[in-house]
């Protein structure tokens, strides 16, 4: 009897948590092998990095069909379905689809469960399903995201045609390290022999550790800076207009329906990966335009309503807080700004805060549905610190957080101009930026 996804959605859940590591591709591998190997069925674009890699996903996805490849994506995590990590095409599986990728690795899956030590986590669970369901299409080539580090994340059971390394900073400092550099030996991880690895502009010493690990597997770097970047860009109504160097020649007059300077330098990214990945080949200038005027990334400076504006962001660390702070101060002039705020206890929240303050004109904590939420209570007394007790209001619900702060940017409440220049930014995390979405009234995409 078939499952329902709800069935299924309790099953994964009820499996090691994606914050449970146990470092090793062993069950993964094993998985995969019982599958058929499909992670080796198309060639794989894969990514790691700190901030950015979901965007840039989807850029890379948008500018593959645009000629005409089929594409798979899988991202993590998902904002308001499960069904969001695993793309063909560019649209999310349907429950009904998701399903059957599910039961298409169910079997293996407890094969795999009664021979190890540990059972198979919800992550490599869904990695495993999402390279059945590539493979099963087939895809031309599969965008890969990792879900944490890079060495032993489930996706690098698959090898790579192209690393695509983003600005790496601190996050996850309990399981990959407290220093980039560190961090960063982790990451390398997904570059392989003989593969382009495209490589954001990083410290001095997470590249030193970068080309280190390019020199010992014997792969091609093309760096930011250096091989492509971002030449020129403007903020234009709705997004930016900007001028991107490629590895083979440059590329202007691009409409990015996207918002701050770090989703221009996403985009130059995902056209060195493509560019890499179809032979360092010049693409046509009108293809690009039009890929780059058609992407879309829900929950990074999203807006899902107007008057007064509210966005969506979904900055879980302090390099996150800055992108997404930067960018409203480009693209937008909200005043007052009133932030609603609701993190993950095993995050560096006091420093995120000190990057909100400064912009923010009253903050509303409040916490998401999940168990690994910090509670509003403790929010509240760091926000208080920072912020000051009179600029915080505790809203334990997310409906009534939300509420709360809409009234008060369109009151003007903090503000030092006319009523109605007000402005609202749900933040924190990608759970309550999720949950806030769906009560906002936003599509699965």
């Amino acid at each position: 009897m078939t499952p329902t996804y709800a069935e299924v959605e309790r099953a994964l859940l009820g499996r090691w948590p994606e914050t449970r590591l146990e470092p090793s591709l062993d069950r993964i591998a094993a998985l995969c092998r019982l599958l058929g190997d499909p992670q080796d069925a198309s060639p794989v674009i894969h990514l790691t990095g700190t901030n950015g890699k979901t965007s840039t996903s989807r850029m890379i996805d948008t500018l593959l069909r645009a000629l005409d490849l089929r594409t798979g994506r899988f991202t993590s995590p998902h904002l308001q379905s499960m069904t969001e990590r695993i793309s063909l095409d560019g649209v999310p599986l349907t429950q009904e689809q998701f399903v059957d990728a599910f039961a298409d690795v169910a079997a293996y899956a407890q094969i795999v469960d009664d021979s190890s030590d540990h059972p198979l986590s919800f992550f490599e669970m869904t990695v495993a399903m999402a390279y059945a369901a590539f493979a099963d299409a087939p895809v031309d080539v599969a965008v890969v995201e990792v879900g944490m580090g890079g060495s032993w994340d489930a996706t690098n059971v698959a090898t790579g045609q192209v690393a695509v390394v983003t600005p790496i900073g601190v996050d996850h400092a309990a399981y990959l390290g407290d220093r980039p550099e560190i961090i960063a030996v982790e990451k390398a991880g997904i570059i392989k022999p003989g593969s382009h690895a495209v490589i954001a502009e990083q410290t001095p010493e997470v590249m030193d550790v970068l080309m280190r690990r390019v020199l010992d597997v014997g792969a091609i770097a093309l760096r930011e800076g250096v091989d492509f970047g971002v030449n020129d860009r403007v903020t234009a109504i709705g997004g930016q207009q900007i001028s991107l160097q490629g590895l083979s020649g440059g590329y202007d007059n691009i409409f990015l329906p996207l918002h701050g300077a770090h989703q221009a330098h996403n985009a130059a990214y995902a056209l060195a990966a493509v560019e890499a990945f179809t032979g360092s080949k010049q693409l046509d200038g009108d293809l690009v335009r039009a890929a780059f005027a058609a992407v879309s990334s829900p929950g990074r400076l999203e807006v899902v309503r107007r008057s007064p504006t509210v966005l969506l962001d979904a900055a879980h660390n302090p390099h996150g807080a800055t992108a997404a702070i930067e960018a409203i101060q480009d693209a937008f002039s909200f005043s007052p700004l009133i932030g609603v705020v609701g993190v993950m206890g095993d995050k560096d929240v006091e420093e995120m805060l000190r990057i909100f303050e400064p912009v923010m004109a009253e903050i509303v904590v409040t916490q998401n549905s999940t168990a690994r939420a910090m509670p509003v209570e403790e929010l509240a007394e760091i926000a208080g610190d920072i912020f000051g007790e009179e600029r915080v209001v505790v809203a334990k619900q997310l409906p009534d957080a939300l509420e709360r702060a809409v009234s008060m940017a369109d009151g003007g409440e903090g503000g030092d101009d006319s009523i109605g220049s007000g402005g609202v930014l749900v933040t924190g995390s990608v759970v309550t930026v999720g949950e806030a979405r769906v009560l906002l009234g936003g599509q699965v995409s």
